[in-house]
């Protein structure tokens, strides 16, 4: 009796100390695989990783990798950022020189994607299409936080944001507190300590659902943002001064860097002439928050355009009512 007793003390004590749940070691289910990997044309590492799968596709996020990161010894800040395409369309492009950008300043820099839903697809009342969207990016920021050890990056650092669809996408991901994905981790959140935000999609429209609405879920924990608009991107600044406007009255409205286009419309942060500043303001505005350090490498060339900073909302309606 004596002997079974001590072998079962011997079995239990052996369990307790394996390697595997012991000593500080990551279980083998947080291993990750890229499902593609190469070299980007200024020597950053890419690698696409799938990181979940909805309505039965597979949804990705290509990550850029500093020179020389080692995820054993590094623990960067990340930034993740999110494509526009009006909730139906769209794809890891957008973001793509972004990403090259950041990881060249020392970030690791990810973009992913999302379920699209076609504004003609019949849904249930009350259910909006821009929620699976939502969904889908919180689990993008989980996976990133729940990987970070993998990634080499501060889970405790990230930046997120996008452009039009993907700037609200990002906005919701990370205040609404609902549309979780059941098979998240429960112990990780999606809360960020920054934003980069490119003519977000906000609108008055978005009342009639309040799980998609931003006004519903904006708090004075908002983190500092950049945000860029067009000044002729008409449809989409209104929503825009609604919500600055709500920032500024919870206490916040100083943590918003806002700036304008000139003459602009929608969508003209990724491409000349207004590209380079846009990249250059963005990296400032990192290096403000202590997210970078040193000074921005991106430079003006010929042709192009300088943006106007908004030292407050008045300038915005000024833009707004302007014939």
């Amino acid at each position: 009796m004596r002997l079974l007793t001590a072998s079962i003390y011997v079995f239990t004590l052996g369990i307790l100390i394996s390697p595997s749940v012991c000593f500080g070691q990551k279980p083998d289910s947080l291993a990750i695989t890229p499902t593609r990997s190469s070299t980007d044309e200024i020597g950053n590492t890419v690698k696409r990783y799938t990181y979940k799968h909805s309505a039965g596709q597979p949804r990705e996020l290509e990550a850029y990798f500093p020179n020389e990161h080692d995820p054993s010894t590094a623990k960067r800040p990340c930034v993740l950022l999110f494509h526009g395409g009006a909730w139906g369309g769209g794809d890891l492009k957008q973001f793509q020189k972004f990403c090259q950008y950041f990881a060249s300043r020392g970030l690791v820099a990810v973009t992913a994607n999302y379920q699209l839903v076609p504004a003609g697809k019949k849904l249930p009342t009350g259910v909006s299409r821009k929620q699976f969207c939502i969904t889908d990016a919180k689990s993008a920021i989980r996976w990133v936080k729940q990987h970070s050890l993998e990634l080499g990056i501060d889970p405790e650092k990230i930046i997120t944001g996008g452009g039009s669809a993907g700037g609200h996408v990002s906005i919701l991901a990370t205040t609404n507190a609902g549309l979780n994905d059941p098979a998240d981790p429960k112990n990780i959140d999606t809360s960020v300590v920054a934003y980069l935000l490119f003519n977000p999609a906000l609108a008055s429209f978005d009342a009639k659902f309040p799980k998609v609405d931003a006004m519903k879920h904006l708090t004075n924990e908002f983190a500092p943002a950049i945000v860029f608009f067009g000044t002729e991107d008409k449809k989409w600044l209104t929503g825009w001064t609604a919500a600055h406007t709500q920032l500024k009255d919870l206490g916040v409205g100083d943590r918003i860097n806002l700036w304008y286009a000139e003459g602009a419309g929608h969508s003209f942060f990724g491409k000349k002439p207004w590209f380079n500043h846009v990249l250059i303001e963005a990296d400032r505005f990192l290096i403000s928050q202590g997210l970078l350090s040193s000074q921005a490498t991106q430079k003006m060339t010929t042709g192009d355009k300088k943006l106007i900073k908004a030292e407050d909302v008045d300038t915005l309606q000024k833009f707004e009512k302007a014939p």
